[in-house]
């Protein structure tokens, strides 16, 4: 058990989620409304987690945290006007990418246009090849190019010269003169992403640049908000599961475009693994905004270097998450074609759903759960928010006329399998398409809303067990707490596996893990983990697999084999290509041990009511319990509702719920129940 006070807290589109833990085993959540500058709601969900916890803010040991401030970026244009360096005839690569079309038999489909416009992007005449460089860069040829940089307005620059992941000596040179002339952030791509492929390094390098300037200055003010509250400085989530200090997340702001989902990815393997004996997890987290779905096998989170946000590649290591645009706040609608649909626009928080009474006039998720029951006008979102079951009939009935449906609880009924019809699409996406059988898994689910839908999205996928851990609702932040500190590092190195020497590969093996140690508090207690970047001779992709302590090309191929025809259900008689190396350092954290006390001492002592609920067309009385109630080792069958301050369980007809001593949920259904 560590001794230490911990609290995460976790950026949200609707809420910003708080998690405390204490030495003795206690844990204190709470909920504040997410606000435009994230870190006004940040500090006052740590103050307000400290209040429950009768505990003064400077008594905390160590303070966590993931944000939404790169994604939103992203998702919403709101980056630095970024200027691209790049070598003479290339300054198009970003332009062209790869000439895929984002939905190929959509007439009227287009590319996000690119993050720099032509009129910024720059060329200069330098020439570096793989095996080294034929001409290096006039630095007064630079420093002319700085001049033309400032006069257009560039509040950021990237620099991704030809090459450059091969030998950066002129891509060094150029992105030194540049930080020695202009007054703004210079991101250079070997630092960034050292690998081939000329759009993706450039790509990755562009959204670092893009991104930069809001992370500075929001970790910035962050920093200055923690220390006025006497907090230590936050220690940040990466988008690879691991979390790094504030400084150098500045300096690699990249890292962070998927911050929030990678925590909650890392609190479900913390929690929720040990409850099951299945072949691993699928995680299903489910907010106000959207639903993010990851994949935890052996143990280990899945992770890619492939990932796209707002279709835009990002090759820097991240937890493999697939998102869909359906949360609690997803608007329902009606398209041209007369067919109920939902997402991806958001009610988000103000005014939010219908129910919240804020004003909002337009049917959600959220509301579709009132109207069926699941929520109820006694519960109290976040602890505080009471809700109107009237405004969320009244929009649902506007929604049943213009969808000609026979009433609201028709159309809550059609909103909700919709939207478990989107989630299942996000779930095959990381099992089905990855090769691995979803019926193998158990679902996680948390969030706000994911445990109302858990048991219905394992209804359509032929899984019979949900996990539902005890801080389901706050499990991003939570995740916080457990992360452990981590690093990345890549280089690209192409031979064939056949003729790849195996000393030059450990010694490119061992600088990598020198680099990835570097920026860790305490590089000497890090961890080393070996990848190798393989595939057949003539493929376009790579897959990823284990080295092991020292590099032997034969269990490395074997490897290889094995992972290739579970993730494309083949193995191919060709020469295996090493096209790239990676390390990882991880300083591990002990996760909090947290004390489960149930209040009660049956589950009949924590129901709370009743309240009729709807279930495939049916209208059922449905017992309402209190979750901190329920002790451990009791269990109650569906159909059941399990009520929590920041989150609702649901459990439908055909399942029934059990509760492990660490106070984790486990939802089983019988052969009715999965149908």
């Amino acid at each position: 058990m560590t001794d230490e006070i911990r609290v995460g807290a976790d950026v949200g589109g609707t809420f910003t989620d708080v998690a405390l833990s204490t030495p003795d085993g206690e844990l204190v959540t709470a909920k504040v409304p997410s606000t435009d500058d994230q870190s006004e709601g940040v500090l006052a969900g740590v103050e307000k987690a400290c209040e429950k916890a009768d505990l003064d803010p400077r008594e905390i040991d160590a303070f966590s945290h993931a944000m939404t401030v790169s994604t939103n970026a992203l998702l919403e244009g709101t980056g630095a006007r970024t200027a691209l360096v790049t070598t003479e005839g290339f300054r198009d690569v970003l332009e062209i990418g790869r000439q895929d079309r984002p939905a190929l038999y959509d007439l009227d489909a287009e590319k996000p246009d690119p993050l720099v416009p032509r009129h910024r992007r720059f060329e200069i005449a330098e020439r570096s090849t793989p095996s080294g460089v034929e001409r290096e860069p006039d630095p007064d040829s630079v420093r002319e190019l700085a001049d033309r940089i400032r006069d257009s307005d560039a509040e950021s620059v990237a620099v991704c010269l030809l090459h450059a992941y091969a030998d950066p000596g002129n891509e060094r040179t150029v992105a030194e003169v540049l930080r020695e002339e202009l007054d703004a952030p210079v991101s250079a791509s070997h630092e960034v992403l050292a690998a081939f492929r000329e759009y993706e390094r450039t790509a990755t390098t562009v959204v670092d640049a893009y991104v930069t300037p809001k992370i500075d200055a929001y970790l910035g003010r962050l920093v200055e908000r923690a220390e006025d509250a006497g907090v230590p400085a936050p220690l940040v989530m990466q988008s690879n599961g691991g979390i790094a200090d504030a400084e150098t997340v500045r300096d690699h702001a990249v890292t962070t475009c998927l911050s929030g989902p990678a925590a909650g990815v890392v609190g479900a393997s913390a929690t929720a693994e040990s409850a099951t004996d299945a072949a691993g997890l699928v995680t299903f987290d489910m907010g106000g905004t959207s639903s993010d779905v990851s994949l935890v096998r052996d143990g280990e989170v899945e992770r890619t270097t492939e990932a796209e946000i707002g279709g835009r590649p990002v090759g820097v290591p991240m937890v493999d998450v697939t998102t869909v645009g359906a949360g609690g706040g997803s608007v329902a609608w009606v398209d041209a074609g007369g067919a109920l649909r939902v997402g991806p626009e958001s009610a988000g928080a103000d005014p939010g759903p219908a129910c919240y009474g804020r004003g909002g006039k337009r049917p959600t998720v959220t509301d579709a759960n009132v109207v069926l029951g699941y929520l109820g006008g006694d519960t109290a979102l976040g602890g505080e928010l009471s809700l109107d079951v009237g405004a969320a009939r009244d929009v649902l009935a506007d929604l049943a006329d213009e969808a000609d449906l026979s009433g609201p609880v028709e159309a809550a009924r059609g909103v909700y399998r919709v939207a478990n019809a989107n989630m299942t699409r996000a779930v095959r996406a990381v099992t089905v398409e990855r090769g691995h059988d979803p019926r193998e898994f158990a679902l996680a689910a948390f969030g706000g809303a994911g445990p109302m839908h858990a048991a219905a999205l394992a209804d359509r996928l032929g899984v019979g067990r949900v996990v539902v851990p005890r801080a389901c609702g706050v499990l991003s932040a939570f995740g916080l707490l457990a992360a452990d500190e981590t690093r990345d590092a890549v280089r690209t190195y192409r031979r064939t596996l056949a003729e790849a020497d195996a000393e030059e590969v450990e010694a490119v093996l061992s600088d990598l893990a020198d680099e990835a140690r570097a920026d860790l508090r305490d590089p000497g207690s890090a961890a080393i983990s070996r990848q190798a970047d393989l595939r057949y001779a003539g493929q376009s992709y790579e897959l990823s697999v284990e080295v092991g302590a020292s590099f032997d090309p034969e269990a490395v191929e074997a490897r290889f084999h094995e992972t290739h025809e579970t993730a494309s259900g083949y193995r191919m008689d060709e020469a295996v290509e090493l096209v790239g190396l990676r390390a990882q350092a991880t300083v591990a954290r002990e996760t909090p041990a947290v004390a489960y006390e149930g209040a009660g001492e049956s589950a009949d002592d924590a129901r709370v009511g009743a309240r009729e609920a709807t279930f495939g067309g049916e209208v059922r009385e449905t017992p309402v319990y209190r979750r901190e109630s329920l002790p451990a080792g009791e269990s109650f069958d569906g159909p059941a509702v399990c009520e929590q301050a920041d989150s609702t369980l649901v459990v439908p007809p055909g399942w029934s719920a059990g509760v492990e001593p660490d106070g984790t949920l486990v939802l089983e259904g019988d052969e009715g129940g999965r149908r």
